[in-house]
């Protein structure tokens, strides 16, 4: 009997979420300290979005021919670590764009990888999934709580520092981690481009990609937005923080709300939230109590939402197709969304200020809501 490897899984997750909790809300203001402009800063944190639209996939295909993910993944942490340690040198801005380039190429081949890993893990006890994720999102509390109050005492450049100890733990948690057993399928799957033609299957990446181009004003300039607003950085990470921990209420709960409800419902749902929740931000920025409600909000948009796109590339994508099937995940949505949503965001801001930036998370929550109302069927999939 195999025994599921929990606690050196939920560790991964831990320190990688960490390094998230630290690296996209705070770095920009890294950036920002450096009189880099608006846009300078959104293309920069956008590379790493960019770099998910290929390089998930391209390092899928390398563990796919070798046979092992584990390898990879370590790596791949210990190639980023190292390009890492050029923040302590570098400012100016064609050298950030170059070591922006080289983390992102090596940053973004782990967790398509890692998520693989886990469910062949988990194997037909898929539902158990969340129960892992949670970790991670409880590892970004806690580094987006201890950065912010931190940067309330200490200089901005000590993000530097933060960020180079969580990419350490994130390499040191990846030489725990076991390989999993390889499960065989009776049925040959489906070719990759079979499976994508499928039209729920487009319509879910085409969702995917729309809710990481909502969020994408808010990984990269919430922080700068509340700091404008005259918000303190320990309250800006207590904020990032109540999203997290509705979304680590969503992660335990989501097993039973999968087989209660439909991939359509719970999708639709997250859209609808996501209409209210960035017109929340965008409009009521000197409200604390509409700070607060969007927050909250972020366990269905994210929370909700991720859990159970995830969990269809898993079944949709099943087998040896499922490294690939996360990479292309990753791809379409953490990638071409969120580098699409941060590039615009970036110019809106520029242009029109910070209110118009957010509000851009409705317009694209209202567009992700019609796709999975048209192209998504009711009873597509619900966890067994």
């Amino acid at each position: 009997m195999h025994l599921l490897p929990y606690w050196r899984l939920s560790s991964y997750y831990f320190f990688y979420f960490a390094f998230i909790g630290v690296f996209f809300p705070y770095f920009g203001l890294y950036f920002q300290s450096l009189s880099l402009s608006a846009w300078d800063i959104g293309l920069l944190m956008s590379l790493m979005q960019f770099m998910r639209l290929f390089g998930p996939y391209l390092w899928g295909m390398i563990a796919d021919r070798l046979g092992q993910r584990v390898p990879v993944i370590r790596f791949t942490g210990l190639a980023a670590l190292i390009v890492f340690t050029q923040f302590f040198f570098l400012t100016r801005f064609e050298w950030l764009f170059l070591v922006m380039v080289l983390l992102a190429v090596f940053w973004v081949a782990s967790l398509p990888l890692v998520e693989a890993l886990t469910f062949d893990h988990l194997h037909e006890h898929a539902a158990r999934y969340s129960r892992i994720r949670l970790w991670g999102s409880i590892g970004f509390i806690v580094a987006v709580m201890g950065a912010g109050a931190l940067l309330d005492h200490l200089p901005v450049f000590s993000l530097v520092w933060m960020t180079f100890a969580l990419l350490a733990g994130i390499l040191m948690c990846s030489l725990l981690l076991p390989e999993a057993p390889t499960h065989h399928h009776l049925d040959e799957p489906a070719p990759v481009g079979e499976v994508m033609r499928q039209p729920q299957v487009k319509a879910l990446f085409a969702g995917c990609f729309l809710m990481s181009a909502a969020h994408a004003a808010l990984n990269i300039f919430y922080s700068i937005f509340l700091t404008e607003h005259s918000y303190a950085k320990t309250l800006v990470g207590a904020l990032f923080s109540l999203g997290v921990v509705a979304e680590i209420v969503v992660f335990v709960y989501m097993a039973p709300l999968m087989r209660r409800f439909s991939l359509r419902t719970i999708l639709l749902a997250s859209f609808a939230v996501g209409i209210v929740r960035f017109v929340l931000i965008g409009c009521g920025a000197d409200s604390l109590f509409a700070q607060v409600l969007a927050q909250l909000m972020h366990g269905i948009t994210f929370g909700a939402f991720h859990a159970t796109a995830i969990a269809a590339v898993n079944r949709w994508f099943p087998g040896r197709l499922r490294a690939r099937g996360q990479a292309i995940y990753s791809s379409l949505s953490f990638g071409a969304g969120g580098l699409f949503g941060g590039l615009l965001s970036g110019r809106v801001w520029d242009s029109l200020g910070g209110e118009a930036a957010m509000l851009l998370g409705t317009a694209y929550s209202l567009v992700g809501f019609l796709v999975v109302a048209r192209w998504i069927p009711g009873g597509s999939m619900r966890e067994q």
